[in-house]
């Protein structure tokens, strides 16, 4: 995606307004730092990772002993397949991996058409940003997604975790509970939040329609003009109007990890799930953030349970 005038728009919003301006990353005071790694796997032991990053160069971690994977099912890391590419949540400066998720994709969009007996393919309108995506969904893995997904049926939303397997992306968990209604009918926000609360409770979830090492997050509350998105500035989150740079002080509060992250992207596509998450706790109705994979892994996410209960505030 890349926003060269993100950083700047930040410091002009700060200046205007008469505060500072805010470090994008991690608070300090979270704890020991997670990093976020990846690549496409080189080597693979009980004990060792070697992949090549997205810049070229080859990297050596250790794999700790608790260690968990993900490639469409939960696996040992030693079985992950040479060539896969990866995502790795590690401690101590990035060089310990404790978790590993193995080509790892979302599918989240509107419904435009089902076709298929036993595999389903499915064709979605994943927004203006990501454009039409074809997804299989495996017969192994249609009840469960259609016990989630009860109006699997054009015009209506969908959201799943799967892989990508030679060029396609397979669905094979529901990321969510698919909202009751249409995806043009989002349900307006509670005239009380408006305005009313320095910090905002709703749903976190993440997306891969972020660049690879990106750390940021899409927020539905953009004004139009700025982000060149029609569909902007839908929610039944009550949220307030930011501009594309903006910093979001985001709490996890399963973790109860902090970061500032910059708003790099429109979420038009978050903004008409008015759902919510069961992580922890179960969280108001409203998707507030959709973050880069980086910054959900680094804020304590799990990429496969696909969101967490989080507040929100300006940074």
């Amino acid at each position: 995606m890349g926003h060269p005038s993100v950083e700047r728009r930040r410091v002009l919003a700060a200046a205007a307004l008469g505060r500072e301006s805010g470090v994008p990353g991690p608070d300090p005071g979270s704890g020991d730092p997670m990093t976020a790694v990846a690549g496409e796997i080189l080597d693979v032991s009980p004990h060792l990772i070697v992949i090549e990053t997205p810049e070229g160069t080859e990297e050596r971690l250790v794999i700790a002993p608790w260690a968990t994977a993900w490639h469409g099912a939960d696996a040992a890391p030693a079985d992950l397949p040479v060539g896969s590419m990866v995502i790795m949540r590690a401690l101590r400066d990035g060089r310990v991996v404790e978790r590993i998720w193995a080509d790892t994709t979302r599918i989240t969009g509107t419904i435009l058409s089902i076709s298929g007996r036993k595999d389903l393919t499915v064709e979605l309108d994943c927004g203006p940003h990501r454009g039409h995506r074809t997804i299989v969904i495996p017969y192994r893995a249609s009840g469960r997604l259609q016990v989630r997904h009860p109006k699997f049926e054009p015009g209506y939303l969908f959201d799943a975790i799967g892989i990508r397997r030679d060029g396609t992306g397979l669905a094979l968990l529901p990321a969510t509970s698919q909202p009751p209604y249409p995806a043009r009918a989002v349900p307006p926000p509670p005239p009380a939040y408006a305005g009313l609360q320095s910090r905002i409770s709703g749903t976190v979830t993440w997306s891969d329609m972020f660049d690879e090492e990106e750390r940021g997050a899409a927020y539905p509350m953009l004004e139009r003009p700025d982000t060149g998105c029609p569909d902007a500035g839908v929610s039944c989150a009550g949220l307030p109007y930011l501009a594309l740079g903006s910093l979001l002080q985001i709490r996890n509060i399963c973790s109860r990890r902090s970061a500032n992250v910059p708003v790099v992207a429109c979420g038009c596509v978050a903004g008409r799930f008015c759902d919510r998450c069961v992580e922890c706790d179960t969280s108001p109705r409203g998707r507030i953030a959709e973050l880069s994979p980086f910054s959900y892994v680094e804020l304590g996410g799990d990429l496969v349970k696909g969101c967490f209960n989080a507040q929100i505030g300006l940074g």
